[in-house]
Formats: structure tokens, sequence, C-alpha cells
């Protein structure tokens, strides 16, 4: 687990869209049911593309914090 409690982490930072959610996508599954998995994205589709693919999923989107870098974290909960 991460520091806040997330599950798994991701390093998006210099990732374009869509490959954020594709990694999101891929790793969701490491991830077990009611667990927190974490996009750290320095892409600003990020923060309209990662809510949405959360709604297209079944996924719940708990919300955006910051990186100790500054950097723009993307939290979502595993759902099913």
């Amino acid at each position: 687990m991460s520091g806040d409690g997330a599950h798994l982490e991701l390093d998006c930072r210099g990732m374009l869209c869509p490959l954020p959610v594709i990694e999101l996508g891929k790793h969701l599954a490491d991830v077990p049911v009611g667990g927190t998995i974490a996009v750290v994205s320095t892409d600003v589709a990020a923060r309209v593309d990662v809510p949405a693919w959360c709604r297209m999923r079944g996924q719940e989107y708990v919300g955006e914090q910051t990186a100790p870098d500054g950097t723009p974290r993307y939290v979502v909960r595993r759902i099913s």
C-alpha cells in the first residue's frame, strides 16, 4: 500500500491520453474489490478521463489528490 492507503499507485507521469486510463484498466484486477488504485498523471486530460472511465466501468471515483511532487493523483475504488 502507498502512504495514504492506496493498494496500488500507477506512475503515469509523461504519458498522454489515453495511456493513463489504459494503465488503470490493465492494473485494476491487481487491486482487491474495495481497494483503491491511484493514478499519478501529468496529462491534463486525466482530470476528465479518469472519472469518465470510472462511470463507464462501474467503478468509484474517489477524487483528486496531489502527489508529494505536486503532480495530480486520481484515486479510484474498485467496486467489482
